[in-house]
């Protein structure tokens, strides 16, 4: 039985893994689309290739844009991501590690990329609950770019095709995220999550990016596989 294509994007994180892996299986055939945006983190593409290997994903595009040119992110300028210890709260405005725009511009390519292969899903890994601020992973944010997707295309305007935009992680935990993640066999060690690694890529294990998902690994009695068993005054953090 022939599979339904679907455009996944895929990060290389703990979070678009286990969304390709669910897309896997709930029976369609992933397409991976993955963007080299001028992040400091550039190494979460060679990750998002391993996981693509690891998956069987045949279909991996990597994008090549820069939003450098923009600036106004921790991720793509020279402002300093913010560090904490595991004593810290999290901000909870907008951090500076927001990307302007940045899902509207993924969706746009996950868009013309679904149309020429024939796709009328897109899943991306955008979560509300447990991550502070980003204004473009709340539902609403999602609700109006399908609807917006769905009056853009030529596969909705002329050939009645409904794109769907498919975000099964957005009102879980980090750690419900985990747990379904290791129940389809993610390796999550293969996966990066850091924002700010080291020389080698090697994560900080202090941005709010590591200890998030390190909490969620520690709230189901876990080490995270990416870190050991590292204490704070080992990271240099506190």
């Amino acid at each position: 039985m022939t599979k339904s294509p679907a455009v996944v994007l895929l990060s290389g994180g703990l979070d678009s893994t286990t969304v390709a892996a669910m897309a896997i299986r709930d029976g369609f055939e992933p397409h991976a689309l993955s963007f080299s945006y001028g992040q400091r983190h550039g190494v979460e593409i060679e990750a998002a290739k391993t996981v693509v290997k690891r998956l069987g994903i045949e279909h991996h595009v990597v994008v090549q844009i820069d939003l450098r040119v923009f600036g106004g992110s921790a991720l793509t300028s020279e402002i300093e991501v913010p560090h904490y210890s595991e004593s810290d709260s999290l901000a909870e405005d907008i951090p500076v590690t927001y990307v302007p725009a940045r899902n509207t511009i993924f969706l746009s390519f996950a868009l013309a990329f679904a149309e020429t292969i024939s796709a009328s899903d897109i899943f991306l890994g955008i979560n509300a609950l447990d991550y502070s601020g980003y204004p473009d992973c709340r539902p609403e944010y999602l609700r109006a770019y399908e609807a917006m997707a769905n009056l853009a295309t030529k596969a909705s305007v002329q050939d009645g095709v409904k794109m769907t935009l498919h975000a099964p992680l957005i009102a879980m935990t980090k750690a419900e995220i985990i747990t379904c993640g290791l129940a389809l066999g993610v390796d999550y060690s293969i996966t990066h999550s850091c924002y700010d690694p080291d020389g080698n890529g090697q994560p900080c294990n202090s941005c709010d990016s590591c200890i998030l998902r390190r909490r969620g690994f520690e709230a189901l009695g876990l080490t995270d596989p990416v870190f050991g068993s590292e204490t704070d005054s080992q990271r240099g953090v506190g």
